[in-house]
């Protein structure tokens, strides 16, 4: 079955559009910021924050909105500790699938005024449903058609089988999560080699064209719970290969099964039968437009895609 580009969006960018969370999830706040909410949470893991043995979490039910506050740590030091503590319990209860992949690696959640206020573990952050940061990178080439017209290719890797996270599926070349302290360029060329066995002075001649912003609700394949909101910011990146015959994109970690180097038309067709991963298909379309490989005048819901992409996120951010 093929699917519009609209269709595309619609799995990526999934929480409903209101002034308000829906009624069931949680506020997640801190003391510091009472009236700051900083993301959205289910039931299931605020009541497991609370009943915890720690007195570190307020729960106000009869509030509009129903608030789940951290009302201990004055202090990013003492906010991550408790953080730490509280989110090694829940993975340690077995009744959470989004910790069962323990990652030790921090993401960063950040205050109104941009300042740091904590860093949590990569796999606690969908059920607290904070803000989380990536990079993400394309590389191409353009060669010459049967008629001598400038033509597209597009390396594009298929996910590991053995992926917690929509195993199987196709990605951009690269990407992957901005860690507590980095800043996008050096996120991207730490990726670039692990999954891609890219070189430093190739990855830097990658240019920043932008970011993407989303607001996934979490579903099947994505290895968490169902409903877990994810709001995401992803810096991106293109590099073009043109001319460099030597760089090709080879597996490295082993999140990657293969790179294929793909024709805009193979991409498309990927895309329309939904083989990519949920964002890493806003980023191939949001590469499309940007090189003019998908045009308004050919597409009906133009603007509407171009709006979900740099979709506004109302929490605190970077």
């Amino acid at each position: 079955m093929s699917h519009s580009s609209i269709d595309i969006v619609n799995v990526a960018d999934t929480f409903p559009y209101t002034t308000q969370a829906p009624n069931e999830y949680f506020h997640f706040r801190t003391v510091s910021y009472p009236n700051i909410t900083l993301g959205y949470m289910l039931p299931s893991v605020a009541l497991a924050l609370v009943g915890s043995s720690t007195l570190d979490w307020l729960l106000q039910q009869d509030n509009c909105p129903k608030t789940i506050t951290l009302v201990s740590g004055h202090d990013e030091t003492t906010r991550t500790a408790i953080l730490d503590t509280i989110t090694r319990w829940m993975q340690s209860t077995r009744k959470f699938k989004a910790l069962e992949k323990w990652r030790d690696e921090l993401f960063p959640v950040y205050g109104p005024n941009k300042e740091l206020l904590f860093s949590i573990e990569r796999s606690a952050s969908p059920l607290f449903g904070v803000v989380t940061y990536g990079v993400n990178m394309t590389a191409f080439e353009w060669t010459s058609s049967h008629d001598g017209e400038p033509a597209m290719r597009i390396w594009v890797p298929r996910r590991s089988g053995t992926r917690a996270k929509f195993p199987g599926m196709l990605d951009t070349t690269v990407g992957g999560g901005l860690t507590t302290g980095e800043i996008p360029r050096e996120c991207l060329v730490r990726e670039s080699k692990e999954e891609a066995s890219l070189e430093e002075d190739t990855v830097k001649q990658a240019r920043d064209v932008g970011t993407v912003t989303y607001f996934y609700l979490s579903g099947e394949g994505s290895g968490c719970e169902f409903g877990l909101a994810q709001p995401e910011c992803t810096y991106i990146f293109d590099l073009d290969l043109t001319g460099l015959p030597s760089v090709i994109p080879a597996p490295n970690d082993g999140s990657v099964e293969k790179f294929s180097l793909l024709t805009v038309a193979e991409v498309k067709w990927a895309l329309s039968h939904k083989e990519f991963k949920p964002n890493c298909a806003l980023f191939m379309l949001d590469f499309l437009i940007r090189h003019e490989q998908l045009k308004a005048d050919s597409e009906p819901d133009f603007e509407e895609i171009c709006s979900r992409m740099h979709r506004v996120l109302d929490f605190p951010r970077r």
